[in-house]
């Protein structure tokens, strides 16, 4: 595919606004006897970017020719809305296969989430066309109401280490995550409304938004896409609402484990990771947490 050719114009939703940092966080000190992230031979990649993709299966062939050819494995997921990905192979072959991806404006510098493992914690590629590349059952509620502001970690950390945000409003941590999740780790005190799948959320913010009223609410996620269609969502709902800035896994980029209690659950072979992005133990592919049922 020569994206050169395109004859639609590129549309990419704007960013949202992203509330800077005022100071410095203080990082948690990584646990020294764990292995340096770049020591290890595998990177993976974690992100998503809402932008019109009108030729889909076109474009679902050119990725998947793509990512055979430097030899990625991973999940993306495409559709009319954009591209959601989590993916992994040597750290030469990602970087080569990233270059690769920015030839094509769609997805042009990504920004991924990137953490390193000893091994490929998938099986193999998938590619798949789909009605949204995270099911809300609300197709196009990015392009109907725009992207809600965001919120960085180290402004996070702040807000959280005062209890309320730089206006002096309570500060609401709501996990978006199913439940499953959350019970593996979450913010310390966060807001859980016990949903089995994301496309239970709108019916929980409908029955319990007026619970959030006065209050600064920060929804977040493991990579960022689900808190922010639910920051879209409790926006429409009258919430103030943010998204946390590439979700748990960027938040554990620069502030750890700070104000976060457990492990984070990835949808991958790793299961786990701790505040370091370090894999926390084995992952047992039969047991209920086996990944493919939440696909």
């Amino acid at each position: 595919m020569n994206t050169q050719t395109h004859e639609n114009p590129l549309t990419v939703w704007p960013t949202p606004a992203v509330t800077p940092s005022l100071s410095l966080a203080q990082n948690a000190a990584p646990d020294p006897s764990a292995p340096a992230q770049d020591a290890l031979p595998i990177l993976n990649l974690a992100t998503y970017r809402f932008v019109a993709i009108d030729d889909l299966d076109v474009t679902r062939d050119w990725v998947r020719t793509r990512c055979e050819q430097f030899g990625i494995k991973g999940t993306i997921l495409l559709a009319a809305e954009g591209v959601n990905l989590f993916v992994a192979g040597q750290g030469d072959s990602v970087r080569a296969w990233l270059a690769e991806m920015d030839t094509d404006a769609r997805f042009a510098h990504l920004g991924a989430k990137e953490s390193w493992s000893k091994t490929v914690p998938y099986r193999k590629l998938v590619v798949k066309v789909r009605k949204e590349i995270i099911r809300m059952d609300q197709p196009g509620i990015v392009q109907q109401h725009g992207r809600a502001p965001a919120v960085d970690a180290a402004t996070l950390k702040r807000w959280l280490d005062a209890g309320v945000d730089d206006a002096g409003k309570p500060v609401v941590m709501l996990d978006t995550r199913n439940q499953f999740e959350v019970d593996m780790g979450t913010f310390d005190g966060a807001v859980s409304w016990n949903i089995a799948r994301f496309s239970e959320f709108p019916a929980a913010t409908d029955a319990h938004a007026s619970d959030l009223d006065n209050k600064t609410v920060v929804s977040f996620c493991t990579g960022g896409i689900r808190c922010e269609k639910a920051a879209i969502y409790l926006r429409h709902a009258g919430v103030d609402a943010y998204q946390l800035e590439g979700g748990i896994l960027k938040y554990f980029e620069t502030q750890q484990s700070a104000h976060y209690t457990g492990h984070c659950f990835v949808f991958d072979d790793r299961a786990l990771v701790d505040g370091a992005l370090q894999q926390v133990g084995d992952y047992p592919p039969d047991t209920q947490f086996n990944p493919k049922k939440y696909q």
